[in-house]
């Protein structure tokens, strides 16, 4: 049996970031993780750096991306941010530019328009930068601690104030302390280890919404001093915010719980970007339980999917009854080209009226905003999903009703970005190390 005094299951950014606070502590931490090492991976969501592999964007803001200042206070929050991006530029992360969203002239331009702005400091490092960076990390965290791979828990039992994890293989392992940093896709094995410990979860939520592209110089006039922009929208009974804003990006073919929905990339992750604007618009849902959420979620994406990675597609004109006489071949090949191959049909048939009138009015203020007209030819693609964990009940520290059990990340249930998932890593890290929050 090996003993160990803080155990780190799971290897994205929020284990990542505590074991770098452990790991000039001088204790001995242990890190698992169901995925493969670095260099060898091929899944988008586990394996070391999570899906921190991915663009690496990082967004360092309290306006949204989760609530980690419910538990640190506003201001440590942003100051565990600020600690997260000098780690990454501790290891080559600088080499991407920090820039900021904030404009003063187009709040107040958008609020009169009915819209709410959301600011932040963006690193965005892209997939090369975000690699190279990961790999140093790794490099330095192997040096320092114990990591291993392809190794998922199987039970984990408190002991006397201690607690023994089972490995698949038949591994056991004694640990002080654990932490939990499973993500978004830990979330069936959470959801096991959650019930046989009594750990309590929370409410359920899933964000929906269409991805819109449009034409490259549709935003200029809100866009003249940042790079993206995060605009939230006010209905009736519900609040549509811009997501993963890409000027210049293609929307590009996501699989994530065995369905296909339209995603952004940046046009730095190609060696060609476009004469395009793509973005998602979100309307969040919540449900009481995990299991609610998933049905939700897979009823209407599997229902365009259709047994297959179909995207359903349809221009702007036609979704406002404008124009409904061309054929389907004629829709995808007019002003604005399509970047993700979809099928044109009418989405009225495909996605609930509550994300067809949410995208409509948003656009109709837009234009307001704007002063111009919406070009008729932008693309609406159904339907992009943002998933998220249930809430766990934890403490202040991330720490649950089991003593020296911890819930870190997006498995949390309180983070819901690379940035806040990071930050709460720093957090519990500097915690159990000793050190102060």
């Amino acid at each position: 049996m090996s003993r160990y005094d803080i155990t780190i299951i799971g290897a994205g950014v929020s284990g990542i970031f505590a074991a770098h606070e452990l790991a000039a502590s001088g204790l001995q931490v242990l890190m698992l993780d169901k995925g493969k090492k670095l260099g060898e991976r091929a899944d988008s969501y586990i394996g070391f750096g999570g899906l921190g592999l991915s663009e690496g964007k990082y967004n360092y803001t309290n306006d949204f991306g989760g609530e980690l200042e419910r538990k640190t206070g506003y201001e440590a929050a942003l100051q565990l941010m600020d600690a997260v991006d000098t780690i990454l530029c501790e290891y080559g992360g600088g080499a991407a530019e920090l820039y900021s969203t904030y404009d003063p002239e187009l709040t107040e331009r958008a609020q009169e328009a009915g819209f709410g702005v959301l600011t932040t400091k963006t690193r965005h490092l892209g997939t090369k930068l975000s690699k190279a960076v990961l790999e140093r990390m790794y490099d330095y965290l192997n040096s320092r601690i114990t990591m291993r791979f392809e190794a998922e828990p199987v039970r984990i039992q408190p002991n006397n104030g201690r607690f023994i994890i089972e490995l698949a293989d038949e591994t056991v392992i004694d640990s002080r302390q654990v932490i939990v940093a499973t993500g978004r896709s830990g979330n069936e094995w959470f959801t096991n280890q959650c019930e046989s410990l009594g750990i309590g979860r929370g409410e359920a939520r899933v964000d929906l919404g269409l991805r819109i592209e449009m034409k490259g110089d549709q935003l200029a006039s809100i866009l003249q001093r940042s790079f993206e922009t995060k605009l939230s929208f006010e209905g009736e009974d519900y609040t549509a915010t811009t997501y993963c804003m890409n000027p210049q990006g293609r929307v590009v073919l996501k699989l994530q719980e065995g369905l296909a929905m339209p995603d952004g990339q940046n046009y730095r992750e190609k060696d060609e970007g476009s004469s395009n604007l793509n973005y998602t618009l979100f309307v969040p849902n919540r449900f009481a339980t995990l299991d609610e959420a998933d049905a939700y979620l897979k009823n209407i994406v599997g229902g365009i999917n259709r047994g297959r990675n179909r995207i359903a597609a349809q221009r702007l004109d036609s979704l406002r009854g404008r124009d409904k006489h061309l054929s389907s071949k004629d829709a995808a090949i007019r002003g604005i080209m399509p970047t993700l191959e979809a099928e044109f049909t009418e989405l009225r048939d495909e996605v609930p009226e509550r994300y067809i009138e949410a995208t409509l009015a948003f656009l109709s203020a837009l234009e307001k905003l704007l002063g111009v007209p919406i070009d008729e030819d932008t693309i609406l693609y159904a339907i992009d999903g943002k998933l998220y964990s249930p809430a766990i009940e934890t403490n202040e520290k991330f720490e649950t009703n089991i003593e020296g059990f911890y819930v870190i990340g997006d498995c949390s249930g309180t983070t819901h970005s690379l940035s806040q998932a990071a930050a709460s890593g720093v957090y519990v890290g500097r915690v159990l190390a000793g050190q102060s929050s």
